[in-house]
């Protein structure tokens, strides 16, 4: 972000194509991995609230393993392979060339099918995958709470039904609040992205810089909202910041179920 800094200030580039290439890869990698881990994030979840008898033996430290190293070398081929690999500008080198580069210049400059993919494969699948897993989960956990709720004796039928409204509100709202705040954050970033080709290039580059500093907005907020809603999130994250080892066992399995 420091380097990114300095281009918005001084609407300049002092550090080399090189380093411009390592920074806009590196800008894609971040982005896309920080995105990728809310998707990983949000099928923990389903384990964990739909499944959660088979979720000691589906999440286990090599499955934590494997989203962990399939979510940075996606990101990593995707930032780096494009960029280096010049993707990005296949099929329009010659405009690109004439029109775009210059010295002290450094902008993400895409083709149309370029954006299109590095789009569905960044955002848009990962995006559909939260929203789609994080219903679910809503709708298994407003079905628990009802079979819960009839189990109760009758004599405290209305303290029941006021327990299973306490809870499926706070479920809703939740919910609403994690996706509201990653589309919110990410999705203008991604449109401008998309339609931004097919249009002429006509975006004009200071809102793009915006809505890419919206987006950095995202990592900044999400650890604030998922530690707020979340008791496990902020027990594994003391785990994290005490240098304990995370072992598979009941207790902790308990307290990501929380």
């Amino acid at each position: 972000m420091f380097p990114g800094m300095i281009r918005a200030v001084e609407t300049c580039w002092y550090f080399g194509e090189m380093f411009c290439k390592l920074f806009t890869s590196s800008d894609i990698l971040l982005c896309t991995a920080s995105i990728l881990n809310l998707s990983f994030i949000s099928i923990d979840r389903y384990y964990a609230v739909c499944h959660p008898l088979l979720y000691p033996r589906k999440i286990t430290d090599n499955t934590a393993f494997i989203m962990i190293l399939v979510t940075w070398c996606v990101s990593a081929v995707v930032g780096f392979g494009i960029i280096f690999l010049e993707l990005n500008i296949l099929g329009i080198e010659e405009f690109f060339y004439n029109n775009i580069a210059c010295e002290g210049g450094c902008v993400l400059f895409q083709s149309g099918v370029s954006s299109t993919v590095s789009s569905i494969v960044a955002f848009y699948i990962p995006g559909v995958i939260m929203l789609c897993i994080y219903l679910k989960i809503y709708m298994v956990a407003r079905r628990q709470v009802r079979i819960i709720g009839l189990q109760n004796t009758s004599s405290s039928k209305t303290t029941s039904s006021s327990k299973e409204d306490k809870h499926q509100r706070k479920a809703t709202k939740t919910l609403a609040i994690i996706m509201g705040v990653f589309l919110s954050f990410w999705t203008p970033f991604f449109i401008l992205n998309n339609i931004d080709p097919y249009i002429g290039y006509s975006v004009p580059p200071a809102l793009f810089a915006t809505l890419g500093w919206l987006g950095y907005l995202n990592s900044t907020v999400n650890p604030l909202v998922y530690a707020f809603f979340y008791s496990w999130f902020r027990k594994a994250f003391q785990i994290i910041i005490c240098g304990n080892i995370f072992r598979s066992d009941m207790s902790n399995t308990k307290l990501f179920l929380e």
